[in-house]
């Protein structure tokens, strides 16, 4: 017996992995990690389409730095604060022949893969709109219409396949094993973003079309496999549904998620840190290219060509597979929370070295290197924190009370710091907002060591309630 659902008063066999009602033998539990993470690989690879091809996307049809600011990160934030919520309770809730998790990842992959084949085949659409249009619409404007509206579709089924995913780490993934397989995650998920950078970006401007479609059916097929070789315990019955009116609900999960300070502190350190990744991730490629449509009169850039620059991402993103897999066992050791603190430290000190340092392609490859290992030592400790902090059995709320706060740094940070490089005509800023946010995450992140050290620590912590 591999991963079955077990009798929690049973014995547990030897060299046996345990998770709520699962067992899993050393080879059960392979399995379900091997499964877990080819599905992360070919999700990593779809989910650089929204942020690395779309702000391209947008900028060929003249969109400005606010507006493409706004699709890719402001939209999807907001979408994500008014669905997190919901999502998290009704996962946690939900009762059925999959369990509670895999359900909404079944349910929600064909809308994604409609959403991604949408904006690949922007362009022929938009022309065949222009056609059909009684206002004689400019085909820009059509093409970021519906673009924007493809953005709509995908953000609402990927929150609930990104949340959901997440949730299923902790129901299926047992605790000792957990900082060893979020590094192993993490590194698998930079080999799909390096896989992508170095084989397809390059080849955005001509066959952007294949790329999404490509990305679009290797995702859908790993996260059908995922669903039917993944299995998920046995879970209690939900608690009975309040009888209470919706303000009283809302009351409710409001007073669960927001009733202890450390949950507070644990929600700023996202806010922060997100407010400084997706800027990065939107305006680094502008930076190191020559960005077309609105960019004249902009302060001189690296110049890259798309391949270029495709390809420093993808050592970018190489990089950070063996940084994953060291901090791994170091997360398991020491706690995330220290490991946290130093790849925060190390991230806000490279964003500011790339911001003064960065002169030309050579210093350009080499800070964009040592950032990229920096931020691999935050994001491989990241996901090991929350469970070690917020109530299993509500997990999928407070969950989504986090992702309330970081995406609310997300709806303001990219437009903000769209506007900034916008008035002063200067991409390299970008590196300075990123130093700022980091800086503030570090911050948070030390307040929350000594508040969970004062709450009992390593030994005595317990979840707040």
């Amino acid at each position: 017996m591999s991963s079955l659902p077990q009798n929690p008063s049973a014995p547990i066999p030897s060299e046996s992995y345990r998770v709520g009602t699962l067992t899993y033998t050393a080879r059960g539990l392979y399995g379900v990690l091997f499964w877990m993470l080819l599905g992360d690989f070919c999700l990593q690879i779809m989910e650089q389409l929204p942020t690395s091809l779309v702000p391209l996307q947008l900028r060929w049809a003249e969109a400005s730095a606010a507006l493409i600011g706004f699709l890719t990160g402001s939209l999807p934030a907001m979408l994500g604060i008014l669905l997190n919520p919901f999502i998290g309770v009704q996962s946690d809730r939900h009762r059925g022949p999959l369990g509670r998790r895999r359900p909404f990842l079944l349910w929600s992959t064909p809308l994604v893969v409609m959403a991604l084949l949408g904006l690949g085949f922007a362009d022929p659409i938009a022309q065949l709109l222009s056609g059909l249009s009684p206002t004689g619409a400019g085909l820009n404007s059509l093409k970021i219409g519906w673009m924007g509206a493809c953005m709509v579709v995908f953000v609402v089924a990927n929150t609930y396949i990104m949340q959901v995913y997440q949730f299923l780490f902790v129901d299926v993934i047992p605790a000792k094993v957990m900082g060893k397989f979020v590094g192993c995650y993490r590194a698998v998920g930079a080999l799909g973003a390096f896989v992508f950078h170095r084989f397809l970006f390059g080849h955005a401007k001509s066959d952007i079309a294949m790329i999404y479609t490509l990305a679009a059916l290797l995702y859908a097929v790993s996260f059908l496999l995922l669903v039917w070789k993944v299995k998920e315990g046995d879970y209690p019955p939900p608690p009975p549904r309040s009888t209470e009116g919706k303000l009283a609900v809302f009351k409710s999960y409001f007073r669960d998620c927001f009733g202890h300070k450390i949950y507070w502190t644990t929600y700023s350190l996202s806010l922060f840190f997100w407010s400084a990744l997706v800027p990065f991730g939107t305006f680094l490629v502008f930076f190191g290219t020559q960005p077309g449509g609105t960019a004249s009169g902009y302060a001189p850039t690296i110049g890259l060509s798309l391949s270029e620059f495709g390809h420093i991402k993808g050592w970018c993103s190489l990089i950070g597979v063996p940084v994953f897999f060291l901090v791994g066992p170091l997360v398991d050791r020491y706690h995330p929370l220290r490991i946290a603190m130093t790849g925060l430290f190390l991230s806000a000190a490279t964003f500011l070295a790339c911001y003064f340092l960065v002169k030309d392609v050579a210093s350009l490859n080499l800070w964009l290197i040592i950032n990229a290992a920096s931020q691999a030592v935050y994001m491989g400790s990241y996901l090991a924190i929350l469970p070690r902090l917020l109530p299993r059995a509500k997990y999928g709320q407070f969950f989504t009370a986090n992702q309330i706060f970081g995406f609310s740094g997300v709806v303001l940070a990219p437009v903000l710091c769209g506007w900034w490089i916008e008035t002063f005509r200067d991409y390299r800023l970008v590196f300075l907002w990123c130093a700022a946010c980091a800086a503030m995450s570090l911050v948070m992140c030390s307040l929350l060591y000594r508040q969970w050290r004062a709450l009992g620590g390593e030994s005595a912590y317990t979840f707040k309630t």
